[in-house]
């Protein structure tokens, strides 16, 4: 016993000296391992927000096209995942050419540390490419869809990412997009748009001055959407601190919540006072607006700034949606053109106002604000001629629609041999070319029933 108690003073004293030294090897450690769990559960979000698109996107369109929106928002992150893999990572990260475009790290050679960034990357360009989905829906060819896809997710997109996060021209320039306003959601509404002028509008959709409410056929679907993509959009912005920042992560994901809410009470508000109703849909895209206008400034802006970034989206939702369906004639069925072109560019002029630091409303003159609309016109010019180049060419030859009698009997059967729901199923297989007005009119009747009963007056009725 007498020899026990020596030892075990000895190596009492002993382990204060052990123990500090193992914490002083192993802190680094720990918190890399804390900043790689978050950025791994941020891209877990961002990659559940893509269950939110199929929701938003099929409840928003017609149940004879819920199967082929479902596939196709799966092919666009399983694509986006092997292509960013193979090339758009190294375009985007790879070492800068003269500012443009990478040169290396392509199958993530050289990269090998940066696994875990490269995931997070991934996801981020699969929702880039979706965002194209909802704007084409009901009409463009599952082929054609997904050429464009490979040419978003390994081009055009990692081009942009290199200009304004991979260290070129634009970036240097002093360019502010922290989580992506720019990048992904206006490259994507961009790319949407240019599709959507060559494919033109579905069936039924304008009849002469007329402009024809096609409703969705599961708005509670869609609103389950809207609720996983701002969920997901905690990861979005979230993550892009790219570390367990526990001094700047509440900040982003305070102004990401307060953004989006103001978004959904500016666009509740506007369209109550606009058409003597709070319009459903405009309102659940009124979330989606919030988040898109906060996406480029989340670390930048104070929580009173986040708010009246949001609201002002919200109203901007509102007229853009107008102005794209009645004005333009761009048949949007889901509003992604308003919601992440219009939004994204109104989120990144917004960092130019409301930014704590360079901001016009701080004192800083107007240097920001022109630098991000520099950033924007080079954005939009670029992906208008690359996505321009391609959809011509897929036009030219294998062609972008479906054919009418395809259009009408619906996607899920004319694309897959199946449908969505057993109760479409006969209708749409009985009556595969109603190649009439009539036969339009009556399958819009048929799939939009309920909400048609519960729309407003047709000169007060808003596009979906």
């Amino acid at each position: 016993m007498k020899k026990i108690i020596p030892i075990f003073f000895i190596a009492l004293l002993g382990f204060p000296v052990v123990a500090s030294a193992e914490t002083a090897v192993t802190a680094d450690s720990v918190l890399q391992s804390l900043d790689m769990a978050w950025i791994m559960i941020a891209a877990f979000l961002v990659f559940f927000m893509h269950a939110g698109f199929a929701m938003v996107e099929s409840g928003f369109t017609r149940s004879k096209n819920a199967l082929n929106i479902l596939m196709k928002n799966f092919m666009t992150m399983s694509i986006a995942a092997v292509l960013y893999f193979i090339v758009g990572y190294g375009i985007m990260f790879g070492t800068s050419g003269g500012g443009i475009i990478g040169t290396d790290g392509f199958l993530l050679s050289g990269q090998e540390d940066q696994i875990g960034f490269f995931v997070f990357q991934a996801v981020f360009a699969a929702t880039c490419a979706t965002i194209i989905s909802g704007a084409v829906a009901e009409r463009m060819k599952l082929g054609s869809y997904l050429i464009l896809t490979l040419f978003m997710t390994g081009l055009i997109y990692p081009v942009v990412g290199h200009w304004i996060w991979g260290g070129g021209w634009i970036s240097e320039l002093g360019f502010v997009d922290f989580a992506g306003s720019t990048v992904v959601h206006m490259t994507g509404a961009v790319g949407a748009l240019v599709t959507v002028l060559f494919l033109g509008p579905r069936l039924g959709k304008y009849s002469g001055k007329t402009v024809n409410v096609i409703p969705g056929h599961n708005i509670p679907l869609g609103a389950l959407g809207v609720f996983i993509l701002w969920f997901g959009w905690f990861g979005f912005n979230g993550g892009s601190t790219l570390a367990a920042d526990p001094s700047l992560v509440p900040s982003v994901i305070a102004t990401t919540l307060l953004s989006a809410s103001a978004g959904i009470i500016g666009s509740a508000f506007y369209s109550y006072a606009k058409f003597k109703r709070i319009d459903a849909s405009l309102t659940l895209n009124g979330a989606l607006a919030g988040l898109v206008g906060i996406t480029a400034g989340a670390a930048n802006v104070s929580l009173i700034g986040s708010v009246i970034i949001g609201l002002i989206a919200g109203v901007i939702l509102v007229e853009s949606v107008q102005f794209l369906d009645r004005v333009v004639r761009v048949d949007d069925p889901v509003g992604a053109i308003a919601v992440h072109g219009i939004c994204g560019i109104w989120g990144t002029l917004a960092v130019g106002f409301f930014s704590i630091e360079g901001g016009l409303f701080y004192g800083d003159g107007f240097r920001l604000l022109g630098i991000q609309a520099v950033g924007i016109l080079a954005v939009i010019a670029w992906t208008v001629v690359a996505t321009g180049i391609v959809v011509f060419l897929i036009k030219s030859t294998i062609g972008i629609r479906v054919s009418r009698q395809e259009e009408i009997s619906g996607l899920d059967f004319v694309e897959h041999g199946s449908s969505a729901y057993e109760s479409s199923r006969g209708i749409f297989n009985e009556n595969p070319v109603l190649d009439n007005d009539f036969g339009v009119g009556l399958l819009h009747r048929l799939d939009g029933l309920q909400n048609e009963q519960t729309a407003p007056p047709k000169e007060e009725r808003t596009a979906q």
